[in-house]
């Protein structure tokens, strides 16, 4: 799933194929996604003009002059294409066209996990998939005041607790497992563990990570691409993600006798570690 580096890159790639295009039409191949894409959505979009994007966790916005935005997520394997003229053919899983005086978006989601819907542009942060969601990693109100409250008195530990969209949003499991790596904390401990110092390197890594990897076009681990086609790069710089049985970059630690990375499952996801350096 593009988490929050990559939903960037797609938005800040999206914005400048697209920003203040005229939307000329738009096509609805195949309207079964995570949920049904609304029956009036070519109509309401047709005919109006892409004044910008912006970012919402996980999700990107595209509004409009009508005072409508599109809601986007991308779900497992949603991507955005962009193209100067409409393709001689289209591919099975290309579900949604919008053709553009700029150029043509298509939407292609093989597993059809995404998500295309359409709020009013002022209404957005009431809107249902927002309603519940914690704070950006940006936010000025991210402090290590707001995680301590947050992580208090919870068991669970410390990678899951950062995986919770209702703490901070957009971090995924590539890049919780990297932010702890960073800070040097397990991912096993409990969250209430977590000390005020731990808190503010939590979150100082948190901004450091997501935004190199957005500069670096996001981690290319499956098949996520960016709308123009390329891959990401930030896969090249993961210290422990996908990386077991190897040393780490900091460590200088017997690999024969630590082990290397580890791999942990927690909540059927796959955790990568440095049981040396990570405390």
């Amino acid at each position: 799933m593009p988490e929050l580096p990559e939903v960037e890159t797609i938005k800040n790639a999206v914005e400048k194929f697209a920003c203040n295009a005229r939307i000329l039409s738009a096509q609805v191949r195949q309207p079964r996604l995570r949920e049904l894409v609304p029956a009036d959505f070519a109509e309401r979009i047709n005919g109006t003009r892409i004044t910008g994007l912006t970012r919402i966790a996980k999700y990107m916005i595209i509004n409009l002059n009508n005072g409508l935005s599109i809601i986007w997520h991308f779900g497992m394997s949603g991507k955005i294409k962009t193209e100067a003229l409409m393709p001689k053919t289209l591919d099975k899983h290309d579900h949604i066209i919008i053709t553009t005086d700029k150029g043509i978006i298509i939407y292609n989601d093989t597993r059809r996990f995404g998500l295309v819907t359409l709020c009013e542009s002022e209404k957005l942060r009431q809107h249902r998939c927002f309603a519940r969601i914690g704070l950006d990693p940006w936010d000025e109100n991210l402090t290590a005041d707001y995680l301590l409250n947050k992580f208090k008195n919870r068991k669970t530990a410390v990678k899951t607790a950062l995986l919770d969209q209702e703490i901070i949003c957009g971090i995924g499991n590539i890049y919780a497992s990297e932010i702890l790596y960073k800070a040097r904390i397990l991912p096993q401990r409990k969250a209430e563990s977590v000390t005020a110092e731990e808190a503010t390197e939590i979150i100082s890594y948190t901004r450091e990570i997501l935004s190199d990897s957005i500069k670096a076009g996001g981690s290319t681990i499956h098949d996520y691409k960016r709308p123009d086609g390329d891959i990401g790069y930030f896969q090249q710089k993961h210290c422990v993600y996908n990386k077991t049985g190897q040393r780490c970059p900091d460590c200088k630690c017997n690999i024969q006798k630590s082990g290397g990375i580890q791999k942990d499952i927690q909540g059927g996801r796959s955790t990568f570690y440095c049981p040396v350096l990570q405390k």
